[in-house]
């Protein structure tokens, strides 16, 4: 069968074209509920969008050539659990988002009756005397969390170990959380003249570049696990570290170096990417060109310039030409 979520990672409008062989849950959704099916393909592509901006200064950048990404999917890697956390996040958030807008039939805002008192907020001066209640639009992350579950956590890797699949289904799950569990409570004051007699409050998501900026940092620091004798558990690799928890990523091989290009590895090489002579960061020459040096090149570009606003409502720009100097990695 397929891997978890990768086809879908790779071509999202692929999704319900091989409908016999996914899994029956999946091919049910196909069948019954294809807007449904079309928010999923949506948030796939935005993870993969927010994980090219992610890595846009790193030596592997997310590329989505197929051939390449491919290779990355089929590894162990940190990236590749980067890839996969930041698509079944992708997923959660576009259908929660289709279900607030109300593009959705399935779904609409969150339920909250059974919900206790928000927290007060800061800013929002002292909450004794004010009365609250929840309105507005609440995003139903629930009902993103569970569709995002059944399509991405459904697939299973061809000739795959138990262990690989459950490193998969870990990443996944940690993708979903960094959009579940951030949500935010948002509240309108109502009464006269700006005072603040009632509070009308609701839950949204976190924005997805910061759903993007958290998951970069449980990259950064992911964690190294092997399986465990009975097939089923993961063992943290190393000593005195504790087990990660549910929010982080983890991989059980270490990346190449991505300096060279490579088919088997999925890696372009760096040759001719930008760099930053002055960075000393990954995003500086020495580390992204792999210390082969760099050239400079001056480039001219033409730019929007001298822009006006004229009343209503257009925008007027000249165009300028701008020198820039870059530097490219030999």
């Amino acid at each position: 069968e397929w891997a978890v979520g990768s086809p879908l990672v790779m071509d999202p409008n692929s999704i319900c074209r091989k409908t016999k062989r996914l899994a029956g849950k999946q091919a049910e959704l196909c069948q019954t509920q294809p807007e449904i099916v079309n928010e999923v393909a949506k948030g796939a592509k935005l993870g993969v969008r927010e994980c090219q901006y992610q890595f846009r200064f790193r030596r592997w950048n997310c590329t989505s050539q197929n051939k390449y990404f491919g290779k990355i999917l089929q590894q162990d890697i940190r990236e590749t659990a980067f890839v996969y956390a930041i698509t079944a996040a992708g997923v959660t958030h576009a259908v929660t988002q289709a279900c607030s807008m109300g593009e959705l039939l399935q779904c609409g805002c969150e339920a909250t009756r059974s919900r206790g008192p928000p927290p007060r907020l800061a800013g929002v001066g002292p909450t004794e005397g004010v009365k609250w209640e929840w309105g507005g639009c609440g995003d139903d992350v629930e009902f993103g969390y569970e569709k995002s579950k059944q399509f991405m956590d459904a697939r299973r890797r061809k000739g795959k170990s138990d262990i690989r699949t459950l490193i998969d289904l870990h990443n996944n799950e940690a993708g979903r959380l960094a959009v579940k569990n951030y949500m935010r409570t948002e509240c309108k004051c109502h009464g006269l003249s700006g005072s603040c007699t009632l509070r009308t409050c609701w839950k949204k998501m976190p924005h997805f570049r910061e759903v993007g900026d958290r998951l970069l940092e449980r990259f950064n620091g992911a964690s190294k696990v092997m399986g465990g004798n009975d097939g089923k558990t993961l063992i943290p690799v190393g000593q005195n570290i504790k087990p990660p928890d549910k929010q982080d990523l983890i991989y059980s091989a270490e990346s190449p170096d991505f300096c060279l290009p490579n088919r088997k590895t999925g890696s372009l090489g760096t040759r001719g990417r930008m760099c930053n002579s002055t960075a000393l960061d990954v995003s500086g020459c020495d580390l992204l060109c792999c210390e082969r040096g760099h050239r400079d090149e001056t480039v001219v570009l033409e730019e929007n310039c001298l822009c006006r606003f004229h009343w209503c409502c257009v925008v007027q720009c000249k165009k300028c030409l701008v020198r820039k100097e870059l530097s490219l990695c030999h």
